[in-house]
């Protein structure tokens, strides 16, 4: 079986394993106070041309996601997110588990506008009861979305700029971070300039595991490793998490892992229109969605293993094909010789 639906299936990249290995017996203080993490915070804060930036390192996305949120709201305090938004529908309630209500707009790609916050946040202030509601405090976004669309620069500009006007927090989900970093206007040092806090994530791009959160707002860090520690974020050897960023963040090994995986979900792409199957989302991302007619599926799972992401009509779903830092290119093109000979 050769595998498509995820890019977290294997394990990590070469260079991470022989920086693991070369640093194995290496004896460094616990619990992220070590060397390798001091230098790979950095790097980020470098490229991220943000000097007085904090950089944490946390063991996944849900954890960076509800330690994060969790340390920017008030016990009354709700976050805003798309009604696909990870937060809202695969996080098994992490944040609500927490007490904070996490309040929902609709979305047609994955993507929520400024002038949706706005109109959310001006209906909370205006009602005569709001003192009886969750009070909205944080907008969350990912970039790029569960569906592979990306927000561009004027977006999140517009974004960040209606957050400002209403008292809002913006915090930008980086799960997929390298795949919008090498496919949309939008670099590290616009996020370090338009959010409050972001994370760059490693486990879906090559690291065994572990994500970067990067605050740039002072408000979100206070006290936040009590909170990392409370939550159960704080690894207690960190220093593998240092050493694992530190290599990521050197001679362009992120971007240049991202690139390689873009281009293969691309020529998957164009596979796919070839066959003459739309794409239901407009993904420029590692991340792919055909519409594929059943009876063709049933022969692609043959072979080839995809995620189920809905049914379109009675004759065909919505599938999702991701490429990863380990995909072979022999695979995808035996996938779109595949495609191709279908009947």
């Amino acid at each position: 079986m050769i595998r498509f639906e995820s890019d977290y299936l294997e394990g990590a990249l070469p260079e991470i394993m022989k920086a693991l290995g070369d640093t194995n017996l290496v004896q460094t203080p616990g619990y992220g106070e070590d060397e390798y993490c001091a230098a790979a915070a950095a790097k980020i804060r470098e490229k991220c041309a943000a000097p007085a930036a904090a950089v944490h390192f946390l063991v996944g996305g849900t954890p960076a996601n509800l330690i994060a949120i969790t340390a920017a709201l008030r016990p009354h305090q709700a976050a805003i997110a798309a009604e696909t938004g990870h937060i809202a529908v695969h996080e098994s309630g992490a944040v609500e588990g927490s007490g904070h209500k996490v309040i929902t707009l609709p979305s047609a790609d994955g993507k929520i506008g400024a002038a949706q916050v706005a109109a959310l946040v001006d209906a909370h202030w205006a009602d005569s009861t709001h003192e009886h509601q969750a009070q909205p405090k944080l907008v969350y976004v990912s970039q790029p979305t569960e569906n592979g669309t990306v927000y561009s620069l004027a977006e999140l500009e517009a974004l960040a700029a209606v957050c400002r006007e209403k008292g809002l927090y913006l915090y930008v989900d980086g799960a997929r971070l390298g795949a919008a970093l090498v496919s949309s206007d939008v670099g590290l040092s616009d996020l370090a300039r338009l959010a409050d806090a972001f994370y760059i994530g490693g486990t879906k791009l090559g690291a065994l595991f572990g994500e970067a959160l990067v605050i740039l707002n002072p408000e979100l860090d206070r006290d936040f490793r009590y909170i990392e520690k409370q939550r159960g974020g704080m690894l207690a050897k960190g220093r593998l998490l240092g050493v694992q960023f530190l290599t990521l963040m050197t001679d362009g090994l992120y971007e240049r892992t991202a690139r390689r995986e873009v281009e293969l979900a691309l020529r998957l792409r164009a596979a796919f229109e070839a066959r003459g199957w739309p794409l239901y989302y407009d993904s420029p991302t590692n991340q792919q969605f055909p519409v594929v007619p059943d009876a063709a599926l049933e022969k692609l799972a043959e072979k080839y293993s995809f995620s189920d992401w809905g049914r379109v009509d009675e004759a065909h779903r919505v599938v999702r094909f991701c490429t990863s830092w380990a995909t072979r290119e022999e695979d995808v093109d035996a996938l779109i010789k595949d495609i191709a000979a279908l009947a």
